[in-house]
């Protein structure tokens, strides 16, 4: 899975289980997003392991929010699914000999860096908090 699935799917998962009264197996969570529970399992342990969700084994267990959703961003849930990079094009190789390749490479990591540091900023200014609320009046506004 991409860091960009990655994020995007494990907001998706913590909205619903910040409605849910109860913890959510790993098959129910593997259902939601249409993958295999070891997929989840494997992508859960990175956000139990930054203590947003704990994780119960047995009958009855399975995986809850740990976290206070007003201090988690998306920017955390972005890190601890493991997504470093946030573009996936730039340059193919580092170090090329072409003078025309090095000028394109040179304007594109300029270019890319600052949409990075932009996206990341945003990122960390919302909350899990705020994306439940709205997908709460989203609930709500559904006739």
């Amino acid at each position: 899975m991409r860091a960009d699935s990655r994020l995007s799917r494990m907001l998706h998962v913590l909205l619903h289980m910040a409605r849910h009264d109860g913890p959510l197996t790993s098959e129910a969570i593997a259902r939601m997003l249409g993958t295999n529970p070891v997929v989840v399992r494997r992508t859960m342990a990175g956000l139990r392991k930054a203590g947003y969700v704990r994780s119960e084994k047995g009958h009855g267990g399975g995986w809850e929010i740990a976290a206070d959703l007003e201090k988690v961003s998306l920017l955390d849930i972005h890190r601890a699914v493991g997504g470093p990079r946030v573009f996936a094009i730039g340059s193919e190789r580092a170090n090329p000999e072409c003078a025309v390749e090095k000028a394109v490479n040179e304007a594109l990591e300029d270019v890319l860096h600052e949409a990075e540091a932009l996206l990341l900023a945003r990122l960390g200014a919302v909350t899990l908090a705020e994306l439940a609320r709205s997908f709460g009046e989203r609930c709500s506004a559904r006739p």
